[in-house]
């Protein structure tokens, strides 16, 4: 039975969007959710990964949306 999975790529365009839409820095993300370098966020930026759930949540409450705004789910069985 294919599952639904996240679509990296799209959901770090809606995370670049949201910091652009709100202008929030790379510096500002990072220090709201306390990150010890910026990297990851220029890897979310990137497409390499994404937040972790605690980070997405954060992320959420930083850009005032649903966690759901911020993820983009591929229907089951595509790829």
């Amino acid at each position: 039975m294919p599952l639904s999975k996240i679509d990296v790529e799209k959901t770090c365009m809606n995370i670049r969007d949201l910091c652009d839409r709100r202008d929030v820095s790379i510096r500002d993300i990072q220090a709201a959710l306390r990150l010890s370098s910026p990297q990851a966020v220029y890897r979310w930026y990137q497409a390499d990964g994404i937040p972790s759930i605690d980070d997405l949540i954060a992320l959420a409450d930083l850009f005032d949306v649903s966690v759901y705004d911020i993820l983009v789910v591929k229907p089951p069985g595509s790829e």
